[in-house]
């Protein structure tokens, strides 16, 4: 395969990137809530878990504020190593320390000086945010660089998805027999107790993934170089938003997206709290993960097809329909935990579909967006998906965490002590609202989307007349 090395190096740093940010955006407030604030005192617990949130939602959404500015500091970048590695090992060093720091008490300072802790986070947080930005927006911004061909740019987008599958999906299968080894083996607990000391060895285990993954891409991959591409100009910092803004095709699909996003996260960041508060057995939630890596894996291998048979378009609307389903199968389920299972396997198989559907839009909207104003913009196009992926994760955990504390699934409570008044409130966040946000992005999509691959193939042709571009070249 002519392109082997760079799609098994950018599959490798796909993995270690969404390792990490399963951790940080679902998997992060599950240890706020059952282990870093477990006091007496439950008016403190809950004011601290409410504050730290809160903390997180502002920043995170203060900061993607910047992200188009991220994408404009990567777009106008030029070293000997191309535009995107340098902030890929930048980014992943830094960002992977921050993680590590996050999942402390800051030297017991969460329960010993609140304040001076809520201070230290908020720094530490920041941080990590921004260079993970650098990271994930020239991670993904690369796409549109290693081809202008569509179909070799879905090649790079699907072996892309399926490692990032592997990662976000092998986290649940990890994460809680991770936990309990490092607490047994530090703390010397027995059974399935689990510490904050787990909790650290488990972050320092995704942390060093992350990294190792950005270093594989670093070295494995090239910057492919054409008249198409040359066609660019350093974008000013104060004219990254108006890039955006007239790229109708983008800001469409970014709607639709972040609808579908948030509906996705949040369901998928609670699932972990329905197997240990509502059904009672939070050993079988690695079970989700064995099942919904092995459907990943299958889904994306069958993407290449079914997209050649059905488009996008099709696979946008009709995955957001099976996952309806799944929402369905999920409200019959109650106790049964067969059902459950099954339920979110017909919930998750479509998702890396849908993905890979709004990430190729997204790339093709980088020749749709040159053709229309006359310049490229790579990176500050691309950054658009990692903004809306943290918004959606940022609210996410506000939801998270007004739908633990207020359904009463926090620190060592049991399935026995959630009430039915609570349940309700949980199925509420869980289900109901989800299933509102993902019906309006298959709207959205199906009326104001209409980038499909034909028109994209369209743009292509008229940039190589524009350009005078040998069509050989472009690959």
């Amino acid at each position: 395969m002519k392109h082997a090395k760079q799609y098994t190096s950018y599959a490798l740093g796909a993995f270690g990137h969404d390792a990490f940010y399963a951790t940080l955006s679902t998997y992060f407030m599950l240890f706020v809530t059952s282990q870093l604030f477990t006091t007496g005192n439950k008016a403190f617990n809950a004011k601290m878990i409410g504050l730290v949130s809160m903390l997180m939602v502002v920043i995170r959404i203060c900061e993607i504020t910047l992200d188009p500015m991220i994408g404009g500091a990567v777009d106008n970048t030029q070293t000997r190593w191309g535009k995107f590695k340098p902030w890929l090992v930048v980014g992943a060093i830094i960002s992977s320390v921050m993680l590590v720091l996050i999942f402390t008490d800051f030297g017991g300072l969460a329960t010993s000086k609140p304040t001076l802790y809520l201070v230290l986070f908020g720094i530490v947080f920041v941080v990590l945010d921004i260079f993970y930005s650098f990271k994930d927006i020239a991670f993904w911004s690369m796409l549109p660089a290693l081809s202008v061909d569509s179909k070799v740019r879905a090649m790079f987008g699907t072996i892309g998805r399926f490692g990032s599958t592997l990662g976000q999906q092998g986290v649940p299968i990890v994460i809680f027999p991770l936990v309990v080894f490092f607490s047994q083996t530090f703390s010397h607990t027995s059974g399935d107790t689990k510490t904050q000391t787990g909790w650290l060895g488990f972050a320092i285990v995704i942390a060093a993934v992350s990294l190792l993954g950005a270093l594989a891409t670093v070295f494995g991959t090239k910057e492919k170089k054409n008249a198409i591409r040359e066609n660019t100009e350093k974008v000013r910092f104060r004219d990254v938003f108006k890039v955006i803004g007239q790229n109708d095709q983008l800001m469409w699909l970014a709607l639709s997206y972040f609808l579908f996003a948030l509906g996705y996260v949040v369901t998928n960041s609670l699932l972990a709290y329905y197997f240990q508060y509502v059904l009672g057995q939070p050993d079988k939630f690695s079970l989700t993960g064995v099942i919904t890596a092995i459907l990943g894996i299958i889904s994306v291998v069958l993407f290449p097809a079914i997209v050649a048979a059905v488009k996008r378009r099709m696979i946008y609307i009709g995955g957001i329909a099976m996952m309806l389903i799944g929402y369905v199968l999920f409200l019959m389920a109650g106790q049964n935990i067969v059902m459950v299972l099954i339920a979110d396997a017909i919930f998750y198989f479509p998702y890396p579909m849908i993905f890979l559907a709004a990430l190729m839009t997204i790339t093709d909207s980088v020749e749709y967006g040159q053709l229309k104003t006359g310049t490229r913009n790579e990176s500050v196009t691309l950054s658009v998906r990692p903004l809306i992926d943290k918004l959606a994760g940022a609210i996410a955990m506000g939801v998270v965490s007004i739908a633990a504390v207020g359904s009463g699934m926090v620190g060592s409570a049991k399935p026995s002590s959630i009430s039915a008044h609570g349940l309700t409130i949980f199925k509420t966040f869980m289900f109901f609202a989800p299933i509102v946000l993902i019906l309006a992005a298959a709207f959205v999509f199906f009326f104001k989307v209409k980038l499909t691959e034909k028109k994209h193939s369209e743009i292509v042709r008229t940039l190589e007349k524009k350009l005078n571009v040998d069509p050989d070249d472009v690959d």
